[in-house]
C-alpha cells in the first residue's frame, strides 16, 4: 500500500514539476538554451496594445454573432447588438459557428488542448489547424486577477497556475477547486444588466473563447524552445460592453476603475499546424 501511494505521488509530482517555479529554477543550468532565453524584463511590447485588440475583437465580434444564446439569456437581449456586429463586418451568410471555426475564419489558425510532448507534462496546447504567423496573438491566459496586496493564499496551495506580472499582479488560471469558485463568484458579481462582464466557459472542457487555454501552454526546454512569449495587455475602457462577455479575465476586487489585466501569448516565429506551443515562464513583455 506504501509502495502505491508513493508511486502516486512520484507521478503527480513528475506532472506538477513542469509548473513548479523553484524546481524550474533549480533546472535552468542543466538547460543551456533555455537559460539563453531568460532576458531581463522588457518594457517593450512584441505586438502593439492594438493589433492585440484588433484580433480580439474581431474574432469576439463573429463569436457574438454566431451565437444564439449567451450565458443563458435569450437571443432577443442581445438582438440589437447582434444587428449591429452583422453590419459592421460581414462574414459571409452570418451560418452559426463554432468557437474553431470562429478562430480559423479571423485568425487563420486553430489551438486545442492534447496530451504534451513532455513526459509527464500532462495536457499541452498545439497548433491543429491552419498556420500561425510570427507576432500573432495565439493564446489568453484565463483566471481571476489579484493586486500584490490581495489574498490569494488558499487558492495558491498546490495550484501551479499562478501567473505572476511585471508588477506583482497575479492572475489564478486554475479551473478547479476555489480557484473556480472565486472567478464563477466574481464574475456574477460584475454582471450588468444582461451582460456578462467575462467568461466563464473557459472553466469548462468547451471554452466559448478558443483562445482562452493559455494556462495549459508548457514550459520550454532545450529539445522544445519557445515559440510564443506572454505579453501584458491591459483591456482598454472603449472596450465594447457586449464583447466582454469573452473576456477569461476578472478582477478580484470590484474596482471599476482599474482596467481589467489580461496577459495574451505572442508567437515568437511562424507555428505550423500539429506544433506544440511552449513558453518561458521567465519572458514577460509589458
Amino acid at each position: 500500500m506504501f509502495r502505491t501511494a508513493l508511486k502516486r505521488f512520484q507521478n503527480k509530482w513528475k506532472s506538477y514539476r513542469h509548473r513548479f517555479v523553484p524546481w524550474i529554477i533549480l533546472n535552468l543550468s542543466k538547460n543551456e538554451k533555455t537559460l539563453r532565453q531568460v532576458p531581463e524584463l522588457s518594457e517593450d511590447k512584441l505586438v502593439p496594445d492594438e493589433e492585440v485588440s484588433h484580433s480580439l475583437l474581431q474574432l469576439f465580434r463573429l463569436l457574438l454573432r454566431s451565437q444564439h444564446v449567451t450565458h443563458g439569456e435569450p437571443r432577443a437581449t442581445q438582438t440589437h447588438f447582434l444587428r449591429q456586429v452583422t453590419s459592421e463586418e460581414d462574414q459571409g451568410g452570418g451560418n452559426s459557428v463554432c468557437g474553431d471555426d470562429a478562430m480559423f475564419q479571423c485568425l487563420g489558425f486553430c489551438i486545442d488542448r492534447r496530451p504534451s510532448t513532455l513526459p509527464f507534462a500532462g495536457t499541452g496546447v498545439f497548433v491543429t489547424r491552419g498556420f500561425v504567423p510570427k507576432g500573432a496573438t495565439v493564446a489568453m491566459y484565463p483566471g481571476t486577477v489579484y493586486q500584490a496586496y490581495e489574498p490569494i493564499l488558499l487558492q495558491s496551495i498546490r495550484n501551479p497556475f499562478v501567473f505572476r506580472c511585471i508588477d506583482g499582479v497575479l492572475i489564478d488560471g486554475n479551473d478547479k477547486g476555489i480557484s473556480k469558485m472565486v472567478f464563477n463568484s466574481c464574475s456574477g458579481r460584475d454582471r450588468l444588466g444582461p451582460f456578462m462582464m467575462s467568461d466563464t466557459s473557459w472553466l469548462t472542457e468547451s471554452p466559448l473563447n478558443p483562445l482562452a487555454v493559455g494556462q495549459y501552454v508548457n514550459n520550454c526546454s532545450n529539445e522544445s524552445p519557445a515559440n510564443v512569449c506572454y505579453q501584458e495587455y491591459d483591456v482598454p475602457h472603449k472596450f465594447p460592453i457586449e464583447l466582454r462577455q469573452y473576456l477569461p479575465n476578472v478582477n478580484y476586487s470590484n474596482d471599476t476603475q482599474r482596467p481589467l489585466r489580461c496577459v495574451v501569448l505572442v508567437s515568437l516565429r511562424d507555428i505550423t499546424a500539429g506544433e506544440e506551443l511552449f513558453s518561458n515562464y521567465y519572458t514577460i513583455v509589458r
